[in-house]
């Protein structure tokens, strides 16, 4: 188990590459990316923001597998993070499709597992799509009235 120092020690270490700015830009991307179907996500995914794409997702991914084997205590990861829930939400409804469309029945298992472990995980993912929706909308709509 990881003592809190370099718990602390690793979170900084991942919130550093969260700020390199192609990894900025692939968040920014993200946040914006609202694919309803799977075939809209493969579009994206096979398109030219696809590298955006899987580098937001296996960069939570790969956070997420260090907390889950224990290498970054996950109340300090879950107390300093909250953008993987997101991110989660965005491509859970897909994952059984990627796991075999992909045949790897453990694409993204380290970022379910974490997300739909936290205490009301599965409510928690749920009122984060619906609030980023509703911001999404709202700055549409802002940006439609400006025009």
């Amino acid at each position: 188990m990881p003592t809190p120092f370099e718990s602390a020690q690793l979170i900084l270490n991942l919130y550093e590459l969260r700020r390199e700015e192609t990894m900025r830009k692939a968040r920014d991307f993200f946040v914006g990316f609202d694919p309803r179907t799977f075939e809209e996500f493969m579009a994206a995914f096979s398109g030219p923001h696809s590298n955006y794409i899987r580098m937001v997702i296996s960069y939570w991914e790969m956070a997420a597998s260090f907390v889950n084997n224990g290498a970054i205590d996950s109340k300090m990861f879950t107390d300093a993070n909250g953008e993987f829930v997101f991110v989660f939400g965005k491509v859970e409804p897909f994952i059984p499709q990627f796991r075999a469309a992909f045949g790897n029945p453990n694409f993204l298992v380290h970022l379910e597992r974490l997300t739909l472990g936290l205490p009301n995980g599965r409510q928690l993912v749920d009122e984060t799509v619906t609030r980023m929706r509703q911001i999404m909308a709202a700055r549409a709509a802002a940006q439609s009235n400006q025009s």
